[in-house]
């Protein structure tokens, strides 16, 4: 015997299953927006499939150059694009996210010459601790050995900018040192952490933030060593002594590059051959 519910009950099945749906994509819609706020820098639309995805734009080969032009214009011993949120992560609510923590400017004839701005970061943070602790022992241990040198006719320099971008802020810091007939050497450190998950952040994270291609970042990084690899040859063939390149060592693989700068004119990877030896020679990946 067949039996056929009433249309009443019926319709409350529907309505019932209905609400579930309902309530399913509140719980899910709740869930993507927490995600996104708090792990991701994508647009919620975008993330559902209904915003536009901005791609990213490879910059012109005009643009690659006037930015490594004007790289030495950028350290301008301040932060940059600080938002009110990011300035409630203040440790010291009295100073700025980043300040200038030691200034010396001091010469001594025959001895030395420095201008140094060391700068600290302003964040109750044990990663924070840790960057400001290899700060002071990088570029004031060096002052202060310098500031105590006698006959050694030394000019040592520190600067330092930093910018926030997609909540991430990003400090670099470059010395300069030339002590008497010894080769000039320049040192950039750079300190990348995120503001919104208080953590340090990797350049694979920044490159996915940018909606960047890894595969594409690393194939740049490589033809672009390849080629100053090429130049460094050329040149020593005719008599000239630069630090050579070797575009197969580890340290261009994207996991190994540590130096990087994030503004929002660009994202600048560094490999700073001074950090390593006596040199101000440097490669710089603009993307």
């Amino acid at each position: 015997m067949n039996v056929t519910l009433p249309k009443e009950k019926a319709l409350k099945k529907r309505e019932i299953i209905i609400y579930i749906l309902i309530i399913s994509f509140c719980i899910i819609s709740i869930i993507i927006a927490f995600y996104v706020q708090f792990y991701t820098r994508t647009d919620l639309a975008t993330l559902i499939g209904i915003g536009e995805n901005k791609e990213y734009n490879e910059k012109t080969e005009e643009e690659v150059q006037l930015l490594k032009s004007d790289f030495e214009q950028i350290f301008n011993n301040n932060i940059s694009n600080v938002s009110e949120q990011n300035n409630e992560k203040r440790k010291d609510k009295n100073k700025s996210l980043v300040y200038t923590g030691i200034e010396k400017k001091e010469s001594k004839v025959d001895s030395f010459d420095i201008e140094v701005h060391i700068p600290q970061i302003n964040i109750d943070s044990k990663i924070i601790d840790k960057y400001n602790k290899e700060i002071e022992d990088v570029f004031k241990s060096k002052t202060e050995s310098v500031v105590e040198s006698q006959n050694k006719n030394i000019i040592y320099t520190v600067e330092y900018t930093a910018n926030i971008e997609f909540d991430v802020l990003s400090l670099i810091i470059r010395s300069n040192l030339k002590e008497g007939t010894s080769a000039q050497r320049v040192i950039i450190q750079t300190y990348n952490y995120d503001l919104r998950n208080n953590k340090e952040i990797s350049l694979e994270e920044v490159l996915k933030i940018k909606n960047i291609n890894e595969q594409d970042a690393q194939d740049k990084i490589k033809n672009e060593i390849e080629i100053e690899q090429k130049k460094v040859e050329d040149l020593k063939k005719l008599g000239y002594n630069i630090y050579g390149r070797d575009a197969s060592r580890d340290i261009y693989l994207l996991e190994n590059s540590k130096e990087f700068y994030l503004t929002d004119k660009a994202l600048y990877i560094i490999y700073a051959y001074g950090n390593e030896t006596f040199t101000s020679e440097m490669d710089m990946i603009i993307i």
